[in-house]
């Protein structure tokens, strides 16, 4: 999809490549399939075309890929930088349109992937919390709220259970057989805010988007009949990040 959909300006940044990110889904649902169910709720909360942001919770190593491959469209999740260490994974993610994000230094590049994806009307992924934990959003960054305001892009909540055990490691994925729930949820809207964007503006936001996000977990425990798996092992837990905070200054 090409074409000015947003009233972002126009940029000379290139959409991240595509072909593997659509081509690889149906192939990916059926080996995930083999291990263990997947059961996806509100779909139709996302919307059939135009630039949509989805901010998911954040509990294991099995989210991005089960989110790539089970929401209703394909989607550019931003990748922390260090799965592109391997040279191999890194061309596969980038072939599979995922976006390298550096969560310790404000990373504009990647910022302006995510703008071209949604001034393209095409999907990104965003996981608020920064880093995987409990999944309950008590850690959130900016980072969403952010590109809604400079996009104008509705923001659907993803809920996930089950991709990771309680007390497991956040390398860990589901157990076999066991079932995963995704949830979407009502899309969340910001006006387009033209620059300069404060800081202040972008905390507001954040704030009303994370409350936003706990109703739907909320709403989603109720669904579903289901929990989190709680926080990590102490010595599991991921050190703070902070890219979405400065980048979104």
């Amino acid at each position: 999809m090409s074409g000015v959909r947003t009233g972002l300006p126009a940029s000379a940044e290139r959409h991240p490549p595509r072909h593997l990110l659509h081509s690889l889904r149906a192939p990916s649902r059926w080996v995930v399939h083999r291990r263990f169910g997947v059961r996806v709720h509100g779909a139709e909360q996302v919307p059939a075309t135009g630039p949509v942001i989805l901010a998911s919770n954040h509990v294991g190593v099995a989210d991005g890929p089960l989110l790539a491959v089970f929401a209703p469209r394909p989607v550019h999740a931003l990748t922390k930088s260090e799965m592109f260490h391997n040279p191999a994974m890194g061309r596969f993610l980038l072939a599979s349109g995922q976006i390298p994000l550096d969560r310790f230094h404000a990373d504009i590049a990647a910022v302006k992937s995510c703008l071209r994806v949604l001034r393209d009307g095409a999907v990104v992924g965003i996981f608020p919390e920064g880093a995987r934990g409990a999944g309950d959003f008590t850690r959130f960054h900016r980072g969403a709220a952010y590109l809604a305001m400079v996009s104008g892009a509705p923001i659907v909540p993803v809920i996930q259970f089950g991709t990771r055990e309680p007390g497991a490691d956040m390398s860990a994925l589901p157990r076999r057989g066991t079932t995963v729930d995704l949830v979407f949820g009502p899309a969340y809207r910001l006006d387009a805010v033209p620059w300069p964007r404060t800081r202040e503006h972008v905390d507001g936001a954040s704030l009303l988007l994370r409350g936003h996000l706990l109703v739907h977990l909320a709403a989603a425990r109720a669904l579903t009949g289901r929990e989190l798996p709680g926080p990590l092992p102490v010595a599991e837990v991921d050190p703070p990040s902070s890219v979405t905070e400065q980048g979104a200054s």
